[in-house]
């Protein structure tokens, strides 16, 4: 009976070790990338499991996930499973077991073959149309069951979570071809305002077939009113949709009026031409020649629009070869003045940066002197000391141009950081300055958002600074999203605790997210609240208010939303 006990051991023994020999062939490891995942997106990426095997042959049965986040189920459709082969993107071609509910455990069953080498398996999962922005979801891979043993998966991203955002605006969605160029604000009476091009045949600039849209939101970005055309020139003069684009959306608010004027810039004929190159834009002011500047106004919280109303001759310069808004938002000056950064091509055709000001709330305007040659799209913060910064994208170099003003825009000095502090791909990039008292004491940061890379429009990113932009420390540094897309961010408030931004990064044309300006970006030790703390966050340097009011709690009459304005206006740089 002992020799027959022995055997049966040693024969078992022999099994567990063929079984850890076969295991070892094969490794295994898991990945969270970086990025958000989105409401309306109906896969979302949270884990890339990579089975490396030595030989083909081998086979995966089953993978089992421990899935966590704030209330879960509330936030958390479905998840699902998917072979990727060796490819290093989520592909939903092969599917691996079935769609399961959202538990703290999961375990996909099914048979996939495996070849030598790398083979790449995606967790994804789809979120509830309520699912809450504060909230974050993380995923681990315990194991992997194969036909030869279970291999544990080393993980190279412990304590990864995802955000929550919305996938605001989609490839096609209705019909629309590409959305680009977003621009964020708040309203007077909180409401978010996010415009954009509409670019509806094709994903080029102009001259194309553009359209300005806007999607507002009065709860905070929670919900979002279905995009309204406000900007459309419709078939002006005879021309095609196609050569009547309209495109680069600025937006600012008049907070003393409420008054909201949304600019853009119109291009009529010239097809296949571009307002940043050669000819595409000229000197003078004929529509037809010289590209023209034109502007919407709302005064009712961005619910109906007037009719575009063109304001190139007012301030374009005869002999620029273009003026046009800098797509992003721009702010108030605690005398009402209003400041909105610009751009254009100067008598030689080269791009420069500006800003254009209002000291009547939006009657008249008068356009600044040019601040930089080989810059174009900008932002205007209003530093502690009065003066202007202007942050600008650099055609030159892969590092952010830093001008100031102290006299609205008339001239300009370099910033100790010009062209040194701050780099990027070349792109568009977002300022937005947050001021706030803390047990007496009043404070303010800058923040910044851009794609944080030299190489590609990748790494979407918000820094911040604690010196008016003098320094902008790697510890206090947030990576939205890692992967590639085409930047454009736009920074707001939406409350007093709150932020906003729009970017268009690596998995929607236009994304949202809400951060906590506490927990997310300002460190600890100036983060926590009295109750008799405030925190005004202004716009771009807005210095109008004590504080903001929080998002209305009831939607508002939306009559007379649904007009589209299609009528007539009186008569680069690449994005």
């Amino acid at each position: 009976m002992k020799t027959w006990m022995r055997v049966v051991c040693w024969c078992l023994c022999l099994v567990g070790s063929a079984t850890a020999a076969d295991a070892a062939d094969l490794t295994a490891t898991s990945r969270s990338p970086v990025h958000p995942v989105l409401i309306r997106n109906e896969h979302n990426s949270l884990l890339q499991i990579v089975v490396e095997a030595k030989a083909d042959g081998e086979k995966v049965t089953s993978l089992t996930f421990a899935l966590n986040g704030t209330m879960l189920g509330d936030n958390v459709e479905a998840v699902r499973l998917f072979f990727d082969g060796g490819k290093s993107s989520l592909s939903t071609k092969t599917p691996f077991g079935d769609e399961l509910p959202p538990v703290g455990s999961v375990t996909f069953q099914g048979e996939q073959s495996l070849a030598a080498g790398q083979n790449v398996f995606w967790l994804s999962c789809r979120l509830k149309p309520t699912a809450d922005l504060s909230h974050s979801i993380a995923a681990t891979c315990s194991e992997v069951q194969t036909s030869f043993g279970t291999v544990k998966p080393k993980d190279q991203s412990p304590g990864a979570r995802h955000r929550i955002g919305i996938a605001l605006r989609k490839h096609n969605d209705d019909g629309v071809h590409t959305y680009r160029i977003p621009a964020l604000t708040t309203s007077a009476k909180g409401s978010l305002l996010c415009v954009y091009d509409m670019r509806r045949r094709a994903a080029r600039d102009l001259q194309e077939d553009i359209d300005i849209g806007l999607s507002r939101s009065s709860d905070g970005g929670r919900t979002w009113v279905s995009p309204r055309v406000i900007m459309d020139m419709g078939e002006f003069n005879g021309l095609p949709q196609e050569q009547n684009g309209c495109s680069d959306p600025g937006i600012i608010v008049d907070r003393q009026t409420g008054e909201i004027f949304v600019f853009a810039v119109w291009m009529w004929g010239k097809p296949g031409k571009h307002q940043w190159r050669d000819d595409g834009s000229e000197p003078g002011y004929e529509i037809g020649k010289a590209a023209q500047m034109l502007v919407v106004r709302s005064k009712d919280d961005g619910l109906t629009w007037s009719k575009p109303e063109n304001l190139t001759r007012k301030l374009k310069k005869e002999a620029w070869w273009l003026y046009a808004p800098a797509p992003q938002q721009g702010f108030q000056l605690a005398d009402g003045t209003l400041v909105m950064p610009s751009q254009g091509r100067d008598e030689q055709g080269k791009s420069f940066s500006t800003i254009m000001t209002s000291r009547d709330h939006g009657e008249t305007w008068t356009s600044g002197a040019p601040a930089y040659s080989g810059g174009s799209e900008c932002q205007a913060a209003e530093l502690g000391d009065g003066s202007i910064m202007l942050n600008i994208r650099n055609d030159h170099d892969k590092f952010r141009a830093v001008f100031v003003t102290r006299d609205l825009g008339q001239t300009w000095q370099p910033h100790e950081t010009n062209r040194k502090a701050i780099i990027e791909p070349t792109c568009n990039g977002s300022l937005l300055r947050v001021d706030y008292s803390q047990r007496g004491e009043q404070r303010h940061v800058l923040l910044f958002a851009n794609p944080q890379s030299q190489k590609a429009r990748e790494r979407h990113t918000i820094q911040v600074s604690f010196d008016d932009g003098r320094t902008w420390p790697e510890s206090h540094r947030l990576l939205l999203d890692e992967g590639k897309g085409r930047g454009y961010p736009s920074l707001t408030r939406i409350d007093d605790r709150h932020i906003g931004i729009v970017y268009e990064g690596s998995q929607s044309d236009v994304m949202f997210e809400k951060l906590s300006l506490f927990d997310d970006l300002i460190p600890p030790d100036r983060s926590p609240l009295g109750a008799n703390d405030k925190v005004r966050i202004a716009i771009i340097g807005d210095s109008t208010a004590a504080s903001y009011p929080k998002p209305p709690a009831e939607t508002p009459d939306l009559t007379g939303w649904g007009q589209v304005f299609g009528e007539s206006a009186s008569s680069s740089t690449s994005a």
